[in-house]
């Protein structure tokens, strides 16, 4: 077996893992709430040890919002790829829509899935605050894109983390919004209805 044959079969290993983690943790905490619900109960229910959990979580915190955690390298990886003479609005709506689209997949089990874990961490303080810490993360990262594609320096121009702001809180209220519709709001129509509200402002700096 080659070198990267292996290391391949270890990462679906890994990632299996994760997945049957990922998914114990949210049936338990779907059932009883996140405050009742112990890593001792997630890992019987997953099958694994606990020192298994933590080579792959932190924290049971982390098991759920890891779940959302790429979408941030997403919408910055759509964001460095749009065309430069894009003007921002259009570049962040797409940016955003793409992670969106991610959540809201057209299988049914993913969205399902997908729903439980915003449902969490909305209604939950301490998944809520930690989703909040990823993402000034997020800010920071698209902040420094935009200042790459403008020309504009952050530390000096308010521009570029405003508009990362702007974009961050249309996905934060997109995503509420289709969790209370329990899924049956367009999450598409929701961006662009957040998107044209926001668009003058965003667009009050050209590339």
């Amino acid at each position: 077996m080659s070198t990267r044959s292996a290391g391949t079969l270890a990462e679906r290993k890994r990632q299996l893992v994760a997945n049957e983690l990922t998914e114990a943790a949210l049936q338990l905490l779907a059932s009883k709430g996140f405050d009742v619900v112990t890593v001792d109960e997630i890992v019987a229910t997953a099958g694994v040890s606990k020192r298994t959990f933590f080579r792959y979580f932190a924290s049971k915190e982390d098991v759920v919002v890891q779940f959302l955690a790429d979408l941030g390298a997403g919408i910055h990886a759509e964001l460095a790829a749009r065309p430069a003479g894009e003007p921002p609005s259009v570049a962040l709506r797409h940016a955003v829509w793409v992670a969106l689209a991610a959540c809201a997949a057209d299988h049914p089990d993913h969205a399902d899935r997908t729903l439980r874990v915003v449902r969490l961490i909305l209604r939950t303080p301490a998944l809520r605050a930690r989703l909040l810490e990823r993402e000034a993360q997020w800010r920071d990262d698209l902040t420094a894109e935009l200042g790459r594609r403008l020309g504009l320096d952050p530390a000096t121009d308010l521009y570029p983390r405003l508009a990362a702001g702007m974009a961050l809180t249309a996905f934060d209220t997109v995503l509420q919004r289709w969790s209370e519709s329990d899924g049956t709001r367009d999450p598409a129509v929701l961006t662009d209805l957040a998107f044209a509200v926001l668009t003058p402002a965003l667009d009050a700096v050209s590339p």
